[in-house]
C-alpha cells in the first residue's frame, strides 16, 4: 500500500449559476514532506466547518484505482490527483476492505479511519455536473474519512502500513451500505455502534436507524 499523491488547497470563492461560494474543494498535488496537525495538513482547510474538517474528518483519502473509472464514465482523459477534493491519493487501499477504525501509520503519522464520504453539491460544482454528486454516491466509489492519531508529516511515496484493526469491525463498504438502507439491518447497526473510530456524525445517524426500528 502506497501514498500517491498529498493535495491541499485553501478556501476560495467562486460563482455557480449567477451565486458565489467559498469552498476548499480544489485540491493540488504538492511535493516533499507535508506536516499533519490534529486537524489540518499544513496548506489545507475547509471553508464549511459545519459540514467538513474538524476531529473527525481531518482528513480524506481517495483510492487512486477509482479514477480510471471516472475517466471512463465522465470522458475525460485527464483527471489530475487531488480532482476528487482528496487530501491523500491512495493505492491499495478499497472501500470493501478497509475498515472503520483502521489505524494506519504514513510516514511519522498515524491515520484513524471514521466513516465514508458522502459528498455535497460542491464536488458538482468542482466538476462542473451537478449530477455528479447522486453519481458519487451511487457509485459506491466514496472514499474515506481519517481523524488523525499522531501528529508528523508525510509525503508522496510513502508507504501505508495498518498498525491496528478493532476487532468486529465493518467495512467502509459496510457502512455505505448501513447509512443508506434505512436502518432494517439491527445486528450491523449494533455492531457498528460499537466501533470506538466511528465519527460522531455517523454515530447519531445509526443510534436514529436503530431506534426507529426498535419503536
Amino acid at each position: 500500500m502506497k501514498l500517491i499523491s498529498v493535495n491541499v488547497g485553501l478556501p476560495r470563492e467562486i460563482t455557480w449559476e449567477g451565486r458565489r461560494f467559498t469552498t476548499g474543494i480544489f485540491k493540488q498535488p504538492v511535493q516533499g514532506p507535508v506536516s499533519l496537525q490534529r486537524f489540518n495538513l499544513t496548506g489545507d482547510r475547509q471553508a464549511d466547518l459545519s459540514a467538513h474538517g474538524g476531529r473527525d474528518k481531518a482528513v480524506y483519502g481517495y483510492p487512486s484505482e477509482h479514477y480510471d473509472y471516472w475517466r471512463a464514465e465522465l470522458a475525460q482523459d485527464r483527471l489530475d490527483w487531488g480532482t476528487f477534493g482528496e487530501n491523500l491519493t491512495t493505492q491499495g487501499l478499497h472501500e470493501s476492505a478497509v475498515q472503520i477504525g483502521d489505524r494506519y501509520r504514513i510516514g511519522t503519522v498515524e491515520l484513524v479511519v471514521s466513516q465514508p464520504r458522502k459528498p455535497c453539491f460542491k464536488l458538482g460544482i468542482r466538476l462542473a455536473n451537478m449530477e455528479m454528486v447522486q453519481r458519487f454516491q451511487n457509485s459506491r466509489r466514496t472514499g474515506f474519512y481519517f481523524a488523525v492519531g499522531e501528529e508528523g508529516a508525510l509525503e508522496a511515496g510513502d508507504s501505508i502500513e495498518l498498525v491496528a484493526r478493532e476487532a468486529n469491525s465493518i467495512t467502509v463498504a459496510d457502512a455505505n451500505r448501513l447509512y443508506n438502507s434505512e436502518g432494517q439491518d439491527r445486528e450491523m447497526l449494533e455492531r457498528a455502534l460499537q466501533i470506538r473510530g466511528l465519527s460522531e456524525n455517523w454515530r447519531r445517524h445509526f443510534e436514529d436507524q436503530l431506534r426507529r426500528i426498535s419503536s
